[in-house]
């Protein structure tokens, strides 16, 4: 197993790591309406009456909407609420709409996934770092991407991971970020952070006092590759 101060890191006493593109290699596509075919298919058998185009346009629209109600620089939407309303405002019987959101978004997920897999590289990372605390720091929604990590194993590794739909802001925020290291109860300059992409993940990280690290680099300096 990796020692961070013979590697260099001087003083790191713990890992943040992002989640997509950094643990897990995945593709999705909300932008075409196929993917919103299967959808409103199994919403007939939810109660809900809508078209796959009214479908595509209500869920763009309400994302819109919602991200504009926001005053935070980054804000992030909760996708179960914006799925809530519209199964509520097309019901065709009475539905539990909260619950009927959060299946909707998993439901719309599904259909909008292309691939979802680990990078085997990260997973022989991990094992290297894996004396050390770690958190995920993700812009993701914990409604599908909780059971998205769990599935492939990587959930439980961490002794923290933090959604930004749990917060209403995202990554650049140095707030998320900050939770992170609250969360690990250690300094900024105490924890390394990484990451797929410099102005979400290295830039913010280390405008806070965090080291940082590109997955990529990271896999080499591992030696993990």
């Amino acid at each position: 197993m990796a020692n961070l101060e013979e590697l260099g890191y001087e003083g790191i006493k713990g890992v943040i790591f992002d989640c997509y593109n950094t643990l897990i290699n995945i593709s999705t596509d909300e932008g075409d309406i196929s993917s919103y075919k299967p959808v409103a298919r199994w919403l007939i058998y939810q109660g809900v009456r809508v078209s796959p185009e009214e479908l595509m346009a209500e869920y763009r629209r309400g994302v819109k909407e919602y991200m504009e109600s926001r005053w935070e620089a980054y804000p992030e939407v909760r996708v179960e609420a914006v799925w809530g309303k519209i199964c509520e405002r097309h019901a065709v019987w009475e539905i539990d709409s909260e619950a009927l959101g959060k299946e909707t978004s998993r439901t719309f997920r599904a259909a909008t996934l292309e691939r979802l897999q680990p990078f085997p590289q990260s997973e022989r990372l991990l094992q290297e770092l894996n004396d050390y605390p770690k958190a995920i720091v993700s812009n993701g929604q914990r409604v599908f991407s909780e059971l998205e990590l769990r599935y492939l194993g990587f959930y439980d590794r961490f002794e923290h991971v933090i959604f930004s739909s749990d917060f209403g802001h995202k990554k650049p925020d140095p707030r998320i970020f900050l939770e992170a290291a609250r969360k690990l109860d250690l300094e900024p300059e105490e924890l390394l952070a990484i990451g797929d992409n410099f102005d979400n993940d290295i830039v913010p990280a280390a405008r806070i006092g965090m080291k940082t690290l590109h997955i990529e680099e990271a896999w080499k300096r591992f030696n993990v590759l």
